[in-house]
């Protein structure tokens, strides 16, 4: 049911959520403490919404769409109404302390505050309030109207209802909500992306290699599979028996790779099982098979999107 978004920063965050709101048909209402800072927000919707009306993304035309986004630089204007805020304020702690205390004081009783952090737990933001059972973290990957994945990570004070209608809004705005089961430093989106970057900085540290060769890896490998299927049906799909066997022949030098860098992590059995148990459920051994070639089918999709004759494909190739 549409109602009432109040987003609290007009950054690149910002603005991209605007963007997410308003083609659920929601009233956006865009606020920043900087009032020079909302006429640049509003030109970044507008090229955003042209750009997914260029390719054929949109229902409706994107004036259409902007008209549903209003600039405040009044915070108590901005979140009149509003039932649900998303915090998009620079990840600085004082600063989201300090804004949340404001929310508090300003939003209605019944609003969901959600903060966009990037590494800091809504217990650090928001755990002194006396509403802090309406507060959570919704973390979105960047520009969260491009990329629908959303980490929603609750407190223990937070309410289960909160933390459910939060889910629903998001589901309904085309997001793909995922539940963090418990409070930790970069939840998982940044500690996924983390420990890739820290190898990348080592490995050219220790002049294995070059940055641009390094992207190439990734962007004509791992990305290439990863855009289709996780780390964990990567290695289930890629030997036959699945992911029991790929972790039994290969956790030995996955083992003293991470031991090179100090990480003392070992896939003991129990782990193993688990993570075995898990993926059967998902992908019963009998359809492995009929799952390779599904992957394989998205691999040349892919290859053939390349092979357009696109702007895109004129960039990457620049390098930009």
């Amino acid at each position: 049911m549409p109602s009432r978004v109040a987003i609290v920063g007009a950054g690149s965050i910002g603005s991209s959520w605007a963007v997410v709101f308003a083609r659920a048909r929601h009233e956006v209402a865009l606020y920043d403490s900087d009032p020079d800072r909302l006429p640049a927000a509003v030109a970044d919707i507008d090229a955003r919404l042209a750009a997914l009306a260029d390719a054929g993304l949109l229902d409706e035309p994107p004036d259409e769409i902007a008209g549903r986004v209003a600039a405040h630089s009044e915070l108590a204007v901005a979140l009149a109404g509003a039932v649900h805020v998303q915090e998009c304020a620079p990840e600085y702690l004082e600063l989201k302390r300090t804004l949340f205390r404001e929310l508090e004081r300003l939003a209605k009783p019944e609003a969901t505050l959600a903060s966009s952090s990037s590494a800091l737990t809504i217990s650090q933001t928001a755990g002194e309030l006396r509403s802090r059972k309406r507060c959570l973290v919704v973390h979105p990957a960047n520009p969260p109207h491009l990329l629908p994945i959303v980490e929603l990570v609750p407190a223990a004070f937070t309410d289960e209802v909160v933390v459910e209608r939060t889910a629903d809004t998001l589901r309904q705005a085309g997001m793909s909500p995922v539940r963090v089961r418990r409070e930790l430093e970069g939840f998982v989106y940044n500690r996924l992306q983390g420990a890739l970057l820290r190898e990348a900085y080592c490995l050219v540290r220790d002049g294995v290699i070059g940055v641009e060769e390094l992207d190439r890896i990734v962007r004509e490998g791992l990305g290439r599979r990863w855009a289709v299927i996780g780390p964990f049906e990567t290695t289930d799909l890629n030997t036959r028996g699945g992911i029991a066997v790929h972790a039994r022949r290969m956790r030995d030098a996955y083992g003293r790779m991470g031991a090179e860098r100090g990480q003392h992590d070992p896939w003991d059995e129990p782990l193993i099982d688990e993570v075995t148990r898990q993926r059967r459920a998902l992908l019963p051994l009998s359809d492995w098979d009929e799952r390779v070639a599904w992957r394989d089918r998205a691999l040349i999709a892919q290859e053939q999107a390349r092979r357009l004759p696109a702007l895109g494909n004129n960039i990457a190739s620049r390098g930009e």
